[in-house]
């Protein structure tokens, strides 16, 4: 019974106040790059353009994921879980970075357990460049 196209999908903006988590995957390596969140506008702006749009909560906008930077992420597939209430995006990630310090993906940052921190791999870009911060 899988791959059967159903009616359109109703997400559960309700529980999280309008916006919803969203993850952004690999589609090849498998990596999680980074977790945001969408608003009902974002999704449809991502459903539209077949590109990555969330919301920053920080400058509450819609955020185009790489507008700035040039590191698109390409949707190849989404996936919803059980409940509508949280979205996968399978993607291909543009500039082979997701995050805005450099790096591959946004978990970069091993923590150990006595609490300690090692940054795994290294950056692929310099923020300053791109960003010119």
């Amino acid at each position: 019974m899988s791959g059967m196209k159903g009616n359109p999908i109703s997400l559960d903006f309700s529980k999280g106040g309008g916006l919803l988590p969203a993850i952004a995957q690999d589609h090849a390596s498998g990596k999680v790059l980074m977790l945001a969140y969408i608003n009902e506008a974002a999704w449809q702006k991502t459903l539209e353009t077949g590109e990555a749009h969330y919301w920053s909560r920080t400058r509450q906008e819609i955020w185009h994921k790489g507008g700035t930077s040039g590191h698109v992420q390409k949707i190849r597939e989404i996936y919803a879980d059980c409940d509508n209430d949280t979205v996968l995006f399978k993607v291909d990630q543009i500039g082979g970075a997701a995050c805005h310090t450099g790096h591959e993906t946004c978990f970069h940052q091993r923590v150990e357990r006595d609490g300690s921190v090692t940054v795994v791999g290294e950056r692929i870009f310099d923020p300053e460049k791109v960003y010119g911060k």
